[in-house]
């Protein structure tokens, strides 16, 4: 009778980093891979097994399984005076990391070589101890803090509805994408390699479109509609078709932003006279909270961005197209994220930010 397989334990709070870290791509290949070998281990996977998958040994994945049960998230981090000792004097190393905050003068940032040039050491030195400490000089995030007095409560609001929505309702998270353009290449892209395409940098401008769409938050199902334009005229055309492809036996939580389109005095005798539909709006210069913004991005990625037509009509059949996939096999998003972690990150952000002004 063969033994059975000894499985790992562990808490929630680490079972959720060991898995953060299997999936980063921010972090070093040897403690990915460790994350990868506890992760296996903790489903229930054999020594043999993993090793035979991740292509080690089983020795390794006793080893770490070994301190991960001894020591937990620690174990998995290496020992100090381990491995070659460092060349780089520390005021060197220092340097290189306080100093990557500090462009010169003249300069937005620092590259790697020019913060190799001004300490002294090797450009890979410098890549290697900006990647050590998570310093990226090179990447900028953009960012905009809501203004609205009213933003926790709209943003509970909205929150709740993805985490507790109401019984006998659908939620759809509505938005229309403007000036989807119809942009064809002067050339075709130069067939050299599969990757990366390439393709001209000028076109033909044919026409723009406006596509309104209601992604029903339950399924990942997708209501939409083109039109030329997006004022109040095409939105109230948008939620009469939603009416009409939606359960009559529903309500309607309708998601969308502070779009004056969506506040029209017509629209809102509409909404009147049709009391299952239930506007929730975001706070202003948050439609990061509207899960069908996800959805725009995936259709800009896939379709828009890198396509080339000849028409307004090629675009609409290319998106339609699309989107029958989409529905043909639909995934919904979740939202994962805790609202109160959200809440306190924005609270750091307009703190910094207000010091900094201050400054």
């Amino acid at each position: 009778m063969a033994r059975p397989i000894k499985r790992l334990r562990a808490e929630p709070d680490a079972v959720k980093e060991v898995r953060r870290r299997s999936r980063s791509t921010t972090i070093g290949v040897r403690d990915r891979e460790r994350a990868e070998i506890i992760l296996r281990r903790l489903e229930g996977v054999g020594v043999e097994a993993v090793a035979e998958q991740l292509n080690t040994t089983p020795k390794r994945v006793s080893m770490w399984s070994r301190r991960f049960e001894t020591s937990g998230l620690e174990g998995l981090d290496e020992r100090q005076g381990r491995g070659r000792k460092s060349s780089i004097p520390e005021a060197e190393v220092a340097r290189v990391v306080t100093e990557a905050t500090r462009p010169p003068i003249g300069k937005t940032r620092w590259s790697i070589r020019s913060m190799s040039r001004h300490v002294g050491i090797s450009a890979s030195s410098v890549q290697r101890i900006w990647s050590k400490n998570d310093l990226k000089p090179h990447r900028l995030k953009t960012f905009k803090l809501s203004n609205d007095p009213q933003f926790e409560e709209k943003f509970w609001d909205v929150i709740g509805l993805y985490l507790d929505p109401p019984a006998k309702a659908l939620v759809l998270c509505c938005d229309e994408k403007s000036q989807c353009q119809a942009l064809e290449r002067t050339q075709l892209g130069l067939p050299l390699a599969p990757s990366p395409r390439t393709m001209t940098h000028d076109y033909t401008r044919h026409g723009t479109i406006t596509l309104f769409a209601a992604l029903i938050e339950l399924t990942g199902k997708l209501i939409t509609r083109t039109e030329a334009s997006h004022t109040h005229v095409e939105w109230l055309r948008f939620l009469k078709q939603i009416d009409r492809e939606t359960p009559c036996e529903l309500d309607l939580h309708l998601i969308a932003d502070n779009y004056a389109t969506h506040k029209h005095p017509k629209v809102r005798v509409w909404l009147e006279k049709h009391p299952r539909f239930k506007m929730h709006f975001t706070p202003t210069s948050s439609s990061w909270l509207n899960l069908v913004e996800r959805f725009f991005a995936d259709l800009t990625g896939d379709v828009i961005r890198a396509g080339s037509f000849a028409s307004v009509n090629e675009l609409v059949r290319d998106i339609k197209a699309y989107l029958a996939g989409r529905n043909a096999d639909p995934k919904p998003y979740v939202w994962r994220a805790e609202g109160a972690n959200i809440l306190a990150r924005i609270k750091r952000a307009r703190a910094a930010l207000e010091n900094a002004e201050a400054a």
